[in-house]
């Protein structure tokens, strides 16, 4: 089931993406999937008709892992950390599909990072690896958009990582994902930066959602984004990202800077 959120102009509501008659189309659903029953409202519009909206806005926080790819790590010259490294962006950061990401005016050089993002349904403390499925409402496409230069000149990523607009999710939630294998790239302007699979993993999402639950509580909403491929590129203003997760789709954002 692909859940997304959306607006026809009005106020934002969710809806389940399906197609009829080979045409894509979003029904209407009451109110937010996370928290009560899915009921449709009526509402049946086709999905090139809607504007989609980021699938959901953490209620907390986006906890991100760092190099969990080892092909990624070596080419930022590095290992695979003994010890999973996490870090946090703020709600701040989440944007939707099509909405600009807006680079910082303090940085020279920001990159994409492709990731599958973990959607969190229920409240999530101590989990074992076997718990976490039962947390986990599904899946979407992230972008981990990054200040290298900022990143290099700090040991501290609040600047690299925490800037609004800085991390693109979408275009929905599918629920119904075998993410164990997935095909996870990036494009800047249709050129290929990133190929890779989720599994190359070195974590995988039981072990890193498990692990994150014993550091910090996760509510129903939070997102864990579980790292990116090697490949990793800058972009420049002007330019537009893509990012496509087998099984999901494609998370489209343009560049700007003001």
């Amino acid at each position: 089931m692909r859940i997304a959120r959306f607006t026809t102009g009005d106020d934002p509501m969710y809806g389940i993406v399906q197609s009829k008659d080979g045409q894509d189309m979003v029904y209407g659903i009451t109110g937010d999937p996370l928290y009560t029953e899915i009921r449709p409202t009526g509402t049946i519009v086709p999905l090139q008709d809607v504007r989609l909206l980021a699938p959901v806005i953490p209620r907390s926080k986006v906890v991100c892992v760092g190099k969990n790819y080892a092909a990624h790590a070596a080419e930022m010259g590095g290992e695979v950390p003994e010890q999973a490294l996490f870090f946090l962006k703020p709600n701040t950061a989440v944007v939707g599909p099509g909405d600009p990401v807006v680079m910082p005016d303090y940085s020279e050089e920001v990159s994409l990072e492709a990731e599958l993002a973990v959607v969190i349904k229920r409240m999530a403390k101590d989990l074992t690896p076997e718990q976490v499925a039962g947390h986990v409402l599904g899946f979407t496409c992230a972008n981990d958009l990054t200040a290298r230069d900022a990143q290099r000149a700090e040991n501290q990523w609040f600047r690299a990582k925490a800037f609004d607009t800085s991390c693109p999710i979408g275009p929905w939630i599918e629920t119904d994902l075998d993410h164990s294998s997935l095909a996870i790239s990036s494009a800047v302007d249709g050129e290929t930066a990133q190929q890779g699979s989720t599994a190359d993993m070195v974590r995988s999402v039981a072990e890193l959602v498990a692990e994150i639950s014993s550091v910090v509580t996760l509510l129903p909403g939070d997102l864990v984004l579980t790292g990116t491929p090697a490949g990793v590129r800058t972009v420049p203003a002007g330019s537009t990202v893509d990012i496509t997760i087998e099984g999901i789709g494609t998370l489209s954002n343009p560049i700007v800077r003001r």
